[in-house]
């Protein structure tokens, strides 16, 4: 029972019991550029209580992360809350003064950014920066600040934590640095996470784990969670709330489950629509698109049928015609792992793998983050060497090649990589990013450099009036479509694609898979589809190919795969998927 003195205590304190953990009103966000004020967020209410997990959903540049971001005053460059306040725990975030932001952050609300590549420091270790984050928010001191780390390393499913502190992030994939950031965010735990597309860059099985264990703090601890996501069934499965995001306005929001099985705001229509989704199976490619009826809502959703009609006649192809472009027989690739002093050790990443790739169709490479499908990758595209084994694209070994050979190699064969942050050069614009390869291979004068890079920004569905922006100025999803852009530029035969829509929301990653399919279909591009969403795999590979701890484990037609599993680890990479079952509205 609470008493009056209770009563008093918590108005002191600026709490009052029952009442929200974080209430957002009328937030309005902007950003000075050179051609003016520009309004990132506009009126955006939002509350959140105590345990509860809300999600924020909307397309690349919707103002999700921006929103996020303000809670803890870390809004990029010239941005400004303008309007609106913030309310944690009763006390107005936007009027503190910056010390007592700075103790809130990180100890009492725990941030995930978006980008695993960039944030962290790649000259210190992985310990050293686990440690760091523990100290400053005073979760431990002395010795207990080691041990901690590497609880929440292992709490953030990190295997061998206490030999990984030793390790540098450049020595981590993706996921695996992903986990680190998440280890760090959940250190002192917060009463607040806010997690910015906390799991785009982990496998489904890691995933799992990550959720469940942000489940965990949420019933034990009373930790409250704030996702930013692209992933619906994500969405429906581990959040209780759902706000949609449109050009900086909540459009629609509400139980997350009632809004995604019946979305009543066409923006919210069209996002479920756009949802890859196990529901549709490849066989479903025989429908005739005239049996899709509907409005443009529903239209929207036909883009899987044509994936998957397109995916059903190259299946015939590869049968029929097809001979193999690209063939891998017992690739083998050893790191030498230093462990101090003179002392190393050896790290079989890639151990006897072999496939083929026919021409015009697409192979998948799906498993665990750290099973050595990234490695794959860089193998085939000669950016690594290989130890053991061969690679042979078009009928030439790829690991034999040098000098001038090699050059013309690389322009058949291009990559879209993981990372959007990382893989454009920040002081390169837009238009001479996707213009060097032209410029690099001597491919025409500047004027139909010019035409051809206006060409892919169509292609790639974003304004021309982009192309003098630099890549500090797009977001994640925009900047992953640069890369794409980039990849196509000098029509390449090959195009290996490692996690390249990962980082996309739900409506760009349908316009880039259906450019993909596309240009498949009219150029006869063969792709190497390196992802973690199996998804996707459904809807555009023919064939799928799982790797586990460096080896494939499984090899077959992606209907095989998925119908009827023979591995353990597959059926378990597929019950993990978030929102499988979940019926999704249109």
């Amino acid at each position: 029972m609470t008493t009056t003195t209770d009563t008093q205590t918590q108005a002191a304190n600026g709490v009052v019991k029952g009442a929200p953990l974080l209430e957002i009103k009328g937030l309005n966000i902007g950003f000075k550029t050179q051609s003016g004020y520009v309004e990132a967020v506009r009126g955006v209410d939002l509350t959140l209580g105590q345990g509860e997990t809300l999600a924020i959903v909307g397309e690349s540049g919707s103002g999700k992360s921006t929103t996020a971001t303000s809670i803890i005053d870390l809004l990029p460059g010239t941005g400004k809350v303008t309007a609106g306040e913030i309310f944690f725990e009763g006390r107005d975030l936007v009027k503190l003064p910056k010390p007592e932001i700075s103790d809130i952050r990180g100890r009492l609300i725990g941030y995930v950014p978006q980008d695993p590549m960039s944030n962290l420091n790649p000259v210190w270790s992985i310990g050293f920066q686990v440690e760091e984050a523990i100290r400053a928010n005073r979760v431990a001191s002395g010795k207990d600040v080691r041990k901690r780390a590497i609880q929440v390393l292992e709490e953030a499913g990190l295997p061998d934590a206490g030999t990984r502190l030793k390790q540098f992030p450049h020595q981590f994939s993706g996921g695996m640095r992903q986990r680190v950031l998440i280890g760090i965010g959940l250190s002192a735990r917060p009463k607040l996470l806010i997690a910015d597309e906390p799991t785009s860059a982990l496998d489904v099985t890691v995933q799992r784990r990550i959720l469940d264990h942000l489940g965990t703090l949420t019933r034990d601890y009373g930790t409250s969670v704030l996702f930013i996501t692209h992933d619906l069934g994500l969405a429906a499965e581990r959040a209780e709330k759902l706000v949609v995001m449109y050009k900086g306005r909540v459009v629609e929001s509400g139980p997350s489950q009632e809004i995604l099985a019946n979305p009543q705001h066409p923006y919210t229509q069209r996002l479920v629509a756009a949802a890859p989704s196990l529901a549709s199976r490849r066989i479903q490619s025989q429908i005739a698109p005239s049996a899709v009826h509907g409005d443009a809502v529903a239209e929207a959703g036909s883009d899987d049928a044509r994936r998957l009609q397109a995916a059903h006649e190259r299946e015939q192809i590869a049968k029929h015609e097809a001979p193999d472009f690209i063939k891998v027989e017992n690739l083998t690739k050893v790191y030498k792992i230093r462990q101090g002093g003179f002392k190393s050790t050896e790290l079989k990443a890639v151990d006897d793998v072999s496939f083929e790739i026919p021409r015009g169709t697409t192979m998948a490479l799906v498993g665990e983050s750290g099973s050595g499908k990234s490695t794959v990758a860089k193998l085939v595209l000669q950016l690594e060497s290989i130890t053991s084994g061969t690679v042979t694209v078009g009928g030439s070994s790829v690991g034999a090649l040098t000098g001038k050979d090699l050059f013309n190699f690389r322009r058949r064969v291009q990559p879209v990589f993981q990372d959007p942050y990382g893989s454009l050069d920040p002081v390169y614009s837009v238009g001479n990013t996707i213009a060097e390869p032209l410029i690099t291979h001597g491919v025409g004068d500047s004027a139909s450099r010019q035409a051809r890079v206006r060409e892919l920004l169509e292609q790639v569905s974003l304004p021309i009036s982009m192309i003098n922006r630099y890549p500090n100025e797009l977001s994640g999803g925009q900047r992953q479509r640069i890369a794409v852009a980039r990849a196509l530029a000098l029509k390449p035969d090959v195009i290996v694609l490692d996690e390249a829509v990962s980082a996309l929301d739900v409506l760009v990653q349908g316009q880039i898979l259906n450019l993909l399919t596309d240009l498949q279909s009219e150029l006869g591009l063969t792709y190497l589809f390196i992802t973690h969403d199996l998804a996707v795999v459904r809807l555009v590979a023919d064939k799928v190919a799982v790797m586990q701890k460096g080896r494939i484990v499984e090899s077959a037609s992606t209907d095989e795969v998925f119908s009827n599993p023979s591995k353990e680890y597959t059926r378990d990479l597929l019950e993990a998927i978030p929102g499988a079952n979940f019926a999704f509205g249109k």
